[in-house]
């Protein structure tokens, strides 16, 4: 008798399923219709029946110049939606010529130091015809303040612009680290940022409450939605006690998600996640408006499953994971190139991520119905375990006082790290296969030429930043970051004085050391 196999959050998976298993799939108030309470179905009534997710490719790389060409590639490849990576200076607060910056410049994403280089970065591109998802979380204030800036300069109106800042700065205490200030300072400048864009930019998403670096670091797939779930939960909490009204803000939150080879569970995961969520919002927040129940998400692959061995193995893995994001009804996605557990993307590879997406949706029969595993036995049950152990885990974080709390006691992180450890070790033992790693292996791969950052770009971004500061109207951006500073220290909304100190060119570091003067920097503790 073959022994029980198990699920990627542990429970087990049974080699035959019915009517029996289930407790409640054919309960219309468990189950519903897609669009309706509780959208275990799909947040639209239509999915891709009406149309195909949006597909994105996240892109960025070495100077604003460059990434902009790829952008032009993408968009003529097909891509629906621009996806910015920024490299780790900028998503730190620190300009290219700051000695922290040395030797990163460009290295993971493109650098951006000024609206000079936004302005760059999305030359040419209409920014009322695209919309631009932006991953960068503690200075997502200053980032989405250059792209308003440079669509002005467009003479495109800040309410037509559509896209995405991560700003999800919780998940960074847990399992990525670009964090700057302390949690109460940062749910601060996000709650800031949820009045100033209900204001200034009512279409954009606010947030993205994030658990695809949670699952990156090891979490399983309960582990990620319930800690995801968990710091939403916290941002709602922090946004109401501002005075805000959850259906003023709510209908402008959005989340990220991987998606992994494991497909059963992926779609159940999904279908589990937009269940809790529409449910937390009406029976824990009073949420009347069916948007602010939606769990919107966007996926991405999972780059934590590429392999450097046999990397063209890695094109038939994101192709499983994007079915799997599809069947589990995602709003947009990103296919991970099958280089990048080796470089950089290749232009060829990022247009066969690209490929990859266009084919589930033109050339596949997976959008012409909603919810294709609706019904069925294995996902049913599989959406029903995962909801009630991801509940289970989240009661664990309120007993806790909550995601802050909790992550100040490192209690996230040490569940991560344990279920990554747990991983490691079965990979190492053989108990889990990945080929071309543990089994099916090569003698020897064949070479790779990967695409490599010109290491004369941090000179090139020094060099940019001396000729901004000589040329600038100094007296006005002392003027307003000493606005910024005021409005830090108080309560007032930071994102005008920031608005406008960014205007008269003042960089992204010196934005953030102002905030950092005011607020302070978090010291992580170890986790237990």
């Amino acid at each position: 008798m073959n022994d029980v196999r198990h699920s990627e959050s542990g429970f087990p998976i049974e080699p035959v399923y019915g009517p029996d298993t289930l407790a409640s799939w054919d309960d219309n108030q468990q189950l519903g219709e897609p669009g309706s309470f509780p959208f275990t179905r799909g947040v639209y009534p239509s999915m891709y029946t009406g149309r195909p997710w949006t597909m994105r490719q996240y892109a960025g790389f070495g100077t604003a110049k460059e990434s902009n060409e790829r952008y032009h590639q993408l968009l003529a490849a097909g891509t629906t939606g621009l996806s910015v990576a920024f490299d780790l200076p900028t998503q730190m607060g620190y300009d290219s010529d700051h000695p922290v910056a040395s030797g990163e410049v460009g290295k993971v994403g493109v650098a951006i130091d000024s609206i000079d280089d936004m302005r760059m970065l999305f030359e040419r591109i209409p920014l009322d015809q695209v919309t631009t998802s932006m991953t960068i979380n503690a200075p997502a204030a200053v980032l989405l303040l250059l792209y308003q800036l440079v669509a002005e300069e467009q003479g495109v109106d800040a309410a037509q612009l559509g896209g995405t800042i991560q700003n999800d700065v919780l998940k960074e205490y847990i399992a990525r680290g670009t964090y700057i200030y302390p949690p109460a300072a940062s749910l601060r400048l996000i709650t800031d940022i949820f009045q100033y864009c209900q204001a200034e930019i009512p279409q954009w998403n606010t947030i993205s409450i994030s658990g695809y670096h949670m699952a990156e670091a090891g979490a399983t797939p309960v582990q990620e939605i319930a800690f995801t779930l968990a710091n939403g939960v916290e941002y709602v909490r922090a946004a109401i006690a501002t005075g805000q009204q959850v259906d003023e803000f709510a209908p402008r939150l959005a989340f990220f998600f991987v998606s992994r080879t494991t497909v059963l569970e992926e779609i159940a995961k999904f279908r589990a996640a937009r269940r809790l969520w529409a449910r937390i919002m009406r029976e824990e927040f009073d949420a009347k408006n069916p948007k602010s129940m939606m769990l919107r998400f966007h996926t991405q692959t999972a780059g934590v499953q590429l392999t450097a061995q046999q990397p063209e193995v890695n094109l038939v893995r994101v192709a499983l994971q994007g079915l799997a994001a599809v069947l589990g009804g995602t709003q947009s996605l990103h296919t991970n190139s099958f280089d990048e557990a080796l470089a950089l993307p290749s232009e060829k590879a990022a247009r066969l991520a690209l490929r990859t997406q266009q084919v589930l949706a033109y050339e596949t029969d997976v959008t012409s119905t909603v919810d294709p595993f609706a019904g069925s036995y294995v996902v049913e049950a599989m959406t029903d375990a995962i909801e009630a152990a991801a509940i289970d885990l989240m009661d664990r974080v309120e007993h806790l006082g909550g995601s802050v709390a909790a992550i100040e006691g490192g209690f996230q992180k040490g569940e991560i790290e344990r279920s990554a450890y747990d991983v490691a070790r079965q990979i190492d033992d053989g108990e889990r296969v990945v080929v071309g790693v543990n089994r099916f292996t090569l003698d020897a791969e064949e070479p790779y030429e990967p695409l490599r950052v010109d290491p004369t770009i941090e000179a090139d971004q020094k060099a940019r930043l001396k000729v901004l500061r000589a040329d600038r109207d100094q007296i006005e951006v002392d003027r307003w970051l000493t606005e910024l500073s005021a409005a830090a220290s108080g309560d007032a909304n930071v994102l005008y004085p920031m608005r406008e100190a960014l205007r008269a060119r003042a960089t992204v570091g010196e934005v953030s050391d102002v905030l950092r003067a005011v607020w302070g920097v978090y010291q992580p503790i170890d986790s237990f």
